[in-house]
């Protein structure tokens, strides 16, 4: 007979589960989630906390908003489940208005974010095989240093990062990496043979990096002369994070093709897609992609109620004003234990002067306020959207403590 194994009641005993029973493949803070609401979580202690990272903006709309719980179980009581072998009266709705929403002309619908850029990266190989003419087998695709799309084996084939990358090889080929923000590389590095250009319109994982203001805009622009496409990565600067729909669009620049996830789910679950032009999505047919979960009811219910809720405006709206306020109140600390700030909307990067971003963090946590590091000395700070200029304070002056 097996053993009956006592249930987990403390921190220490969950945290000691997770030692034991879970591969290591992540540091997280030593704080053990029970419940939340809005932008607070409450731990198996009871004790509250300010959440300041919101799941790498998987948490946009905050924890547990009513509409998506709402949308969710109702979906829940009905169908879950059909796989794409069969229509469900959930998917061509979501579609449609997620294309509307964005103002693109078809969706291609997966779970995670690196379902969606892997699914990117496949439709543009095609695209160039088939449309612009690329021998088979030979189109490349242009990214950037510091960039960060997900931890599958072809993404971290062009990483930078050599967390991400060592230890994983044989890479996959077919790829070019240029640095983030030089025009005249990018324009060096464009062939015949490209395919497409890869870009976050803001680095989050680098520390949520701004590119120089005309960038972006070069970048439409060489992609133009050369049929080359413009693949957006907006699975964390999308949906309102910055105070628009997509970061891009503080550019005034359009892309062939976006991908989303992380908030498309709504924090409930994962959700992603591909998002663009009918002759480049367009390219896929029958058996040659798809996921068993890609665009189940279950999602797609949950992902229509996150564009009622962008569609308001009400989210961007907020990301603008209180992300006015807290890189308002970032700058102050600056020259106090901050070097430098730079991000956009509810989004920071702060570089700190004299500790690690680590150590930063776990001072935060023992405070109440979670977020985390990311790049040795630099925090990430990405609250969700329905935060209050009070809760911004309280977090702004917690870090001002720390670092004091």
């Amino acid at each position: 007979m097996t053993a009956t194994v006592p249930p987990a009641t403390t921190l220490p005993d969950h945290i000691a589960l997770a030692e034991q029973w879970s591969t290591h493949n992540y540091h997280p803070l030593p704080v053990v989630v029970a419940e939340a609401q809005g932008a607070w979580v409450t731990d198996v202690r009871g004790r509250r906390y300010l959440d300041f990272l919101a799941g790498y903006s998987a948490l946009n709309f905050g924890h547990r908003h009513p509409a998506l719980v709402a949308a969710a179980v109702d979906q829940l009581g009905k169908l879950t489940l059909t796989s794409r072998a069969f229509h469900h009266d959930q998917f061509g709705l979501f579609c449609r208005e997620l294309a509307e929403l964005t103002g693109t002309d078809l969706v291609l619908t997966m779970n995670t974010g690196a379902e969606a850029v892997e699914s990117a990266i496949k439709v543009a190989r095609k695209w160039a095989y088939e449309v612009k003419g690329v021998p088979a087998d030979t189109a490349e695709v242009i990214v950037v240093g510091g960039n960060f799309h997900g931890r599958t084996t072809t993404i971290v084939s062009f990483s930078t990062d050599p967390t991400a990358r060592d230890g994983f090889g044989p890479f996959t080929p077919g790829f070019r990496v240029v640095p983030y923000g030089d025009t005249a590389a990018l324009q060096a590095a464009i062939t015949d043979r490209t395919a497409a250009v890869l870009v976050e319109p803001i680095q989050g994982e680098a520390g949520v990096v701004v590119p120089p203001p005309d960038y972006l805009p070069a970048v439409r622009r060489l992609c133009d002369a050369n049929d080359v496409l413009l693949i957006a990565d907006e699975i964390q600067s999308g949906l309102a994070r910055t105070g628009t729909l997509f970061a891009l669009d503080h550019e005034g620049v359009r892309a062939d093709l976006y991908t989303l996830g992380k908030a498309l789910g709504g924090g409930i679950l994962p959700v992603s897609a591909v998002v663009g032009r009918r002759d480049v999505l367009g390219v896929l047919r029958p058996g040659e992609h798809g996921s068993t979960f890609g665009g189940n009811p279950l999602a797609c219910a949950v992902g229509r109620a996150v564009v009622r809720l962008l569609a308001t405006g009400e989210f961007q709206e907020r990301s603008t004003t209180l992300g006015a306020h807290l890189h308002g109140r970032l700058g102050d600390l600056v020259g106090h234990g901050v070097t430098r700030v730079h991000g956009r909307g509810l989004w920071a990067g702060v570089e700190l002067t004299d500790r690690t971003g680590r150590a930063a963090s776990e001072a935060l946590m023992a405070r109440g306020v979670l977020c985390k590091e990311t790049h040795g000395t630099t925090l990430r700070m990405a609250p969700p959207l329905v935060v209050t200029e009070a809760e911004i304070d309280h977090g702004i002056d917690t870090l001002a403590q720390v670092i004091a």
